[in-house]
């Protein structure tokens, strides 16, 4: 099974806001290369912390709708979703080790707590 799966508009729902624990989402486009280059960063992490975050991309380009709804207006950007709430963003490429540290509140949080950035 791959560490990082597609979600779709039709598949987003029950695969992220009705999922079990944590997901973490990759907005990205074919054509970005900053998404290109973050895609190796979010494979490790995926791979790394695979006990305790589920890993999904989403195409903007072929997903409009989830896309809309949630205002991605800047690729990549990141958004972990807990209990159906988003509860962290990230956007830009960034490296493994910052990545790690941005999401490492969320990783550990109770689905109570709030959302950070």
């Amino acid at each position: 099974m791959p560490t990082v799966r597609s979600v779709t508009d039709a598949t987003f729902v029950d695969q992220v806001l009705l999922a079990d624990g944590l997901v973490l989402v990759d907005f990205w486009a074919a054509w970005c290369k900053p998404c290109r280059a973050m895609a190796p960063v979010v494979e490790q992490f995926a791979a790394a912390n695979r006990s305790r975050i589920t890993v999904v991309k989403l195409n903007v380009d072929e997903n409009r709708e989830t896309s809309e709804t949630y205002g991605i207006t800047t690729i990549p950007t990141l958004r972990a979703f807990r209990g159906g709430r988003e509860v962290a963003s990230i956007v830009g490429a960034l490296p493994r080790k910052a990545l790690e540290t941005r999401l490492r509140g969320v990783l550990g949080r109770g689905a109570a707590q709030g959302p950070i950035d």
